[in-house]
């Protein structure tokens, strides 16, 4: 059987085994009904229509209407999977330290800055200067966001400028 398009086949394989993942998962919770939905709920439910719109992606992957090649994968993007992750782990390692390395909590604000100069690096051309631009919105916003409004509490600024 000749696949129409490798990248509809494995992203609905993924969406489907990510779904049924999130379906089974929920019922580790009480999932209740509709009527008295209990936690375990929306993640079934989502589970559910996450895996039915990954199956429809497979199949539909599978007509023959395609190019001869399939519409192949291309390679793996490892520099934007590499800057994404790394700077989501610097941020969380940023905001609340890591004692067992010796990394005070550096706060939000410095978690942020470092988030999104990390991360624009996954782009080859990327300028520090609107990284910079970004994580100062992004830092003023979250700040207005999360602390102000929502107070709620967690370290804003590294430890050692607010002793």
């Amino acid at each position: 059987m000749k696949l129409a398009s490798q990248k509809d086949f494995f992203s609905g394989l993924m969406f489907t085994i990510v779904g049924v993942s999130f379906a089974v998962g929920a019922f580790n919770f009480d999932v209740g009904n509709a009527a008295r939905m209990g936690p375990g709920y929306f993640p079934l439910l989502l589970g559910v229509i996450l895996a039915v719109l990954g199956t429809a992606i497979t199949i539909k992957s599978l007509a023959n209407k395609g190019p001869p090649d399939g519409d192949p994968i291309g390679a793996a993007a490892w520099r934007p999977l590499i800057h994404i992750l790394g700077a989501n782990l610097a941020f969380g390692a940023l905001l609340v330290g890591l004692p067992s390395v010796g990394l005070p909590a550096m706060g939000l604000i410095v978690g942020i800055y470092a988030l999104v100069i990390i991360s624009g690096r996954a782009q080859p051309n990327a300028s520090l200067k609107e990284s910079l631009i970004l994580a100062t919105i992004l830092a003023v916003g979250s700040y207005f966001a999360f602390v102000w409004a929502l107070k709620l509490q967690f370290p804003v600024w590294p430890a050692f400028l607010t002793h």
